[in-house]
């Protein structure tokens, strides 16, 4: 197993791509911040808990099918396609996209994906010094 295979790199990298995916979707919304009719979208939140469920669903260690009416284990997904965000504001237009609330999401998204770049750092080099130190 390559050191940057393992699980909590694969759950940051996940992370990170979440929020970058994020990012852009934000950045459509106040690019179309008066476009009329336009809806604002965001990103289904992204969970922990479903990655590990995924993990612990697809481990080569898990109980194994040897019967077909076995129940098996569903995996849930990390979803990254805009999806409609309804606001109680909206123009007179029909355009709802609410330039405030989406500049504290931005900012709030770019702190987030700080601490992920932070820890997948900060990880790599605990990594590093254990290897320098055991050889």
């Amino acid at each position: 197993m390559a050191m940057f295979d393992l699980p909590v790199f694969q759950a940051l990298r996940d992370k990170m791509q979440w929020h970058q995916t994020r990012q852009s979707v934000l950045a459509e919304n106040i690019a179309n911040a008066d476009m009329p009719g336009y809806q604002s979208q965001d990103l289904k939140e992204f969970k922990f808990q479903s990655m590990v469920q995924s993990a612990s669903a697809t481990a080569a260690s898990g109980p194994a099918r040897t019967d077909p009416h076995h129940l098996t284990l569903s995996a849930s997904s990390q979803t990254a396609s805009p999806q409609d965000t309804s606001s109680f504001e909206r123009t007179p237009d029909g355009n709802s996209v609410v330039l405030e609330e989406q500049m504290m999401k931005v900012a709030q998204n770019q702190m987030d994906y700080q601490l992920a770049t932070n820890l997948y750092t900060r990880g790599l080099g605990l990594l590093r010094t254990a290897i320098k130190r055991s050889g």
